[in-house]
């Protein structure tokens, strides 16, 4: 009779082999599942008042995305100040490095608010906004969340709080999260732009 133990280790190990089989034919594969995909070129207001489409902007170069809202109490300026550090830090080497803040409140987020919102941060971050249609859509090709919250005084947002970063070929790189050191940020984005 055969022993338990050996018998577990051996389908143990068949499992790890299957699994790994798997994500080697989805890393190695030419192209990626299209279910995986994330993110993409979108067209949106910026906040000077133009359409903006982020390909002409980011074309061979990497670049960043954030959903927010101007109306945030803390975590959308934290995070687009302490953004805006990482790229400071960074001097040159960052100097065509894009930053889209996507405002998931298009109600309020006008596009003379959010100019006025963004020029408390480094110039390379680029307010946009839309339509109700067009920020579900961009949000929903970025996988981000957001939904409206009523409160005493009217209502806030809830949303996705991740600085998604994009590769050169708009392919999605890594992320920075709201709890990640200075430091690691700093190698992280040097790393993307291949420095």
């Amino acid at each position: 009779m055969a022993n338990p133990l050996k018998i577990i280790r051996i389908v143990a190990w068949i499992l790890v082999a299957a699994v790994s089989a798997v994500m080697l034919v989805v890393l190695l594969a030419p192209e990626k599942p299209k279910g995986l995909a994330i993110g993409g070129p979108f067209t949106l207001t910026a906040m000077d008042g133009t359409r903006l489409d982020t390909a002409s902007l980011t074309r061979g170069k990497p670049y960043a995305v954030f959903f927010g809202f101007t109306h945030c109490p803390d975590i959308c300026p934290t995070a687009m100040w302490e953004l805006s550090e990482v790229l400071r830090k960074s001097g040159d080497k960052a100097k065509d490095f894009r930053v889209f803040f996507v405002s998931v409140d298009p109600e309020r987020d006008t596009p003379a608010l959010l100019k006025t919102y963004i020029s408390a941060f480094d110039s390379r971050i680029i307010g946009m906004t839309g339509t109700v249609d067009e920020i579900a859509a961009v949000a929903r090709a970025h996988r981000a969340f957001y939904r409206k919250v009523p409160t005493p005084s009217g209502y806030t947002m809830d949303h996705t709080a991740t600085i998604y970063l994009f590769d050169g070929k708009g392919e999605l790189w890594g992320t920075f999260d709201t709890s990640e050191s200075e430091d690691n940020r700093l190698k992280k984005l040097a790393r993307l732009l291949g420095n």
